[in-house]
């Protein structure tokens, strides 16, 4: 459909380009300009607010023990702020899922993690609970635990950790685990009901609250405060505040083409047939 302007709203002299701007055609654009540049500028808002937002976090609260049911539901990834947030938990042991992670560094010497599957009030929750030099050592403090496992709950405490994510057995044995992951064990864990959580937690009690089986504690510091500047945001929040900019851009890059064609009429040049001249 050719943008032609009637003849009749040609004048003796050429419209300049903020007649053409002010005609109610383009301040109903504009009008739908500034919508749109308002969404993308609440949008802008809001990345800012997360890119920029101080730490919700007050210092030392992770160094507080709170109920685990406080900082993470069953099913729901754990917050970043809340990763190493001390915690206590009440459950009982299953003998049958004490499980072995190896290559599992502990103030800087490589060994092997024992981990068991805690269920606390009908939830799994995976823990790491000691650490051995060695898979001997390792695999004989699992088979104590084993055996001293009751159905009588323990209180525990901890740190969260997140799923570090299952990878595939680096050996020839398939089922050696290398990484601690919740989601990992639950594929090795016997027949298990109900939810699991994705973090796990690694225990400040290398008994795991029921006998002595020679681990080591793991050691777990305090989280490190990161920045508070979320760059992945702030560049989002540039993308938005580039797209309102561009909104008000087209609208007048569609205004000032359509003074251009009326300038072409004005002066006798028919602009339909240099855009069938292109072609």
């Amino acid at each position: 459909m050719s943008s032609r302007a009637p003849l009749d709203e040609l004048e003796e002299f050429p419209p300049t380009l903020r007649e053409v701007m002010l005609r109610g055609r383009w301040i109903g654009m504009l009008a739908l300009c500034l919508i749109v540049a308002g969404v993308f500028a609440w949008l802008l808002q809001w990345q800012l607010a997360r890119a920029l937002a101080p730490d919700l976090i007050p210092e030392g609260a992770t160094e507080e023990v709170r109920p685990i049911t406080e900082i993470v539901e069953p099913g729901d990834y754990l917050d970043g702020q809340l990763v190493g947030q001390r915690v206590d938990v009440t459950g009982t042991w299953d003998p049958e899922d004490f499980l072995l992670v190896t290559q599992r560094l502990n103030d800087g010497t490589e060994g092997v993690w024992v981990t068991g599957r805690l269920e606390a009030e009908g939830v799994s929750l995976a823990a790491a609970i000691g650490w051995a030099p060695d898979v001997e050592s390792a695999e004989r403090a699992a088979a104590e635990l084993a055996d001293a496992a009751t159905d009588e709950p323990v209180e525990l405490r901890g740190r969260l950790v997140s799923d570090e994510g299952p990878i595939l057995a680096p050996g020839d044995d398939p089922y050696e685990m290398t990484r601690m992951s919740p989601a990992a064990l639950l594929g090795q864990w016997g027949e298990t009901d109900g939810s699991v959580y994705r973090p796990f937690v690694a225990l400040e009690d290398e008994t795991a609250g029921i006998t002595d089986a020679g681990l080591e504690m793991i050691v777990a510091d305090a989280p490190v405060e990161d920045e508070t500047v979320n760059w992945l945001n702030l560049f989002y929040a540039v993308e938005w505040a580039v797209f309102a900019g561009f909104s008000f851009y087209l609208w007048y890059r569609l205004a000032k083409d359509a003074w251009e064609r009326e300038l072409e009429i004005f002066a006798g040049i028919d602009p339909d047939e240099d855009d069938e001249d292109d072609e």
